[in-house]
């Protein structure tokens, strides 16, 4: 039941590759995507799945490129299940940017569990297996140290994964999704935050989603069949908490005049959204602030592709200083390059709920001080996709037709 695409397994973090991807996968985004998709069969080579989400993630390619080619190749019937799967990425991050209490909470949360692992040997050892692919259970050893070694694993691996970590090993499940955010390339605050929490039963209140042993042999084609060793009578997590309604914010048009154009991980093609033929480029790589505990190791690749995802977006723009600088202060890098062209105008795409974000709030107290402020700007595809996804998925489904016709794509 091998799909008949010819992809590498390498993911290499430019534009250029995220381009060549998508015109390789575009041809098998109707049927076979449709009846295949959830087959995981332990190579990116031999699954039936785009595998474009680390540059999408990344912006190296945008949504709506993504759509474009691929309508180009089939109609929106016959390609719907796919162009669903594009719009659940949109889903989730305007949710989130409507619901932000949900990722502080999240983290505030994270903080305290890591703190829970230092201080209780039990719960430190039976994590410390997990994460190092020592549990027992076959499959989800496999897909750990798959995880830690590619940084990729098929999307319906990440839910039997969550399931498994969740109620079988009974570890939080915010130490699981930032396991998620430290080792995988495509790691996105809100797909990855909220997927957990869906599968966890948070997301959608009172619906968890069980990892079944029938299910896995069926979807790795016999590959693994882990019955007996899983809890799939499950129930749901909860939490004594509300996560607050935020309308959008409504952004002003960029002026137009010279600006610094700040490139970061989570919008790699900024070209593609605005005239920058008068913008100087100033490169501001990304890296998670957070300290680690000291038995944890990102993986290298994380890091790497996106700080070169960076790099990439800006020598396309023209940017001269193409060296990251590690750990670099944000806000210094903005003042210094305010100074040195002679301009307050900052611009940057929309940054989303994340740890970019979080940093962005920090960054702007201290630019208000010297009167510099960052504009950010919508691109479409989010303008008309977030408006949708303040609640479930279906309200933005319905709107999916609306959205490509907005768009000039049907």
């Amino acid at each position: 039941m091998n799909s008949p695409n010819n992809f590498t397994e390498a993911f290499v973090p430019t534009r250029e590759a995220g381009l060549k991807r998508l015109k390789e996968f575009a041809p098998l985004a109707g049927e076979i995507y449709s009846n295949k998709r959830n087959f995981d069969f332990s190579s990116v080579r031999k699954n039936s799945v785009s595998a474009l989400s680390p540059w999408i993630k990344h912006r190296l390619i945008t949504e709506e490129e993504v759509l474009i080619e691929i309508l180009k190749h089939h109609n929106p019937h016959s390609a719907m299940k796919f162009i669903q799967e594009v719009f659940w990425r949109g889903y989730f991050k305007g949710w989130l940017e409507q619901h932000p209490t949900v990722w502080s909470h999240h983290n505030e949360k994270l903080i305290k569990e890591y703190v829970k692992l230092e201080n209780n040997k039990f719960i430190k050892e039976n994590y410390m297996s997990a994460v190092n692919g020592e549990t027992g259970i076959e499959c989800f050893d496999f897909w750990c140290k798959q995880l830690k070694s590619t940084g990729y694993l098929h999307n319906h691996v990440r839910m039997w994964f969550a399931s498994i970590w969740v109620f079988t090993l009974k570890l939080p499940m915010e130490l699981g999704a930032d396991f998620f955010m430290l080792n995988l390339i495509d790691a996105d605050a809100a797909s990855n935050t909220l997927s957990w929490r869906w599968v966890s039963g948070l997301h959608t209140k009172g619906k968890a989603y069980a990892a079944r042993a029938s299910n896995i042999e069926k979807f790795t084609d016999g590959q693994f069949n882990p019955s007996g060793q899983l809890i799939e009578d499950i129930e749901p997590l909860t939490e004594n908490i509300n996560h607050p309604f935020v309308p959008l914010v409504d952004l002003e048009k960029f002026k137009d005049e010279d600006a610094i154009l700040l490139v970061t991980e989570e919008d790699c093609s900024p070209e593609t959204s605005m005239n920058e033929d008068n913008l100087e480029v100033e490169i501001v790589p990304l890296y998670r602030k957070k300290k680690f505990p000291e038995w944890i190791e990102p993986l290298d690749t994380v890091r790497s592709f996106s700080n070169t995802a960076v790099q990439n977006s800006a020598q396309r723009l023209g940017c001269k200083n193409l060296k990251p600088v590690k750990d670099s202060n944000w806000t210094e890098i903005i003042l210094d390059a305010s100074d040195k062209l002679g301009t307050k105008n900052i611009i940057t795409p929309k940054i989303p709920v994340g740890a970019v974000k979080s940093e962005f709030r920090k960054i702007k107290k201290v630019l208000a001080e010297h009167d510099i402020y960052i504009n950010e700007h919508y691109r479409d595809y989010d303008k008309y996709t977030w408006q949708y996804a303040s609640k479930g998925f279906f309200k933005l489904k319905k709107q999916i037709p609306n959205i490509l016709n907005q768009l000039g794509l049907s």
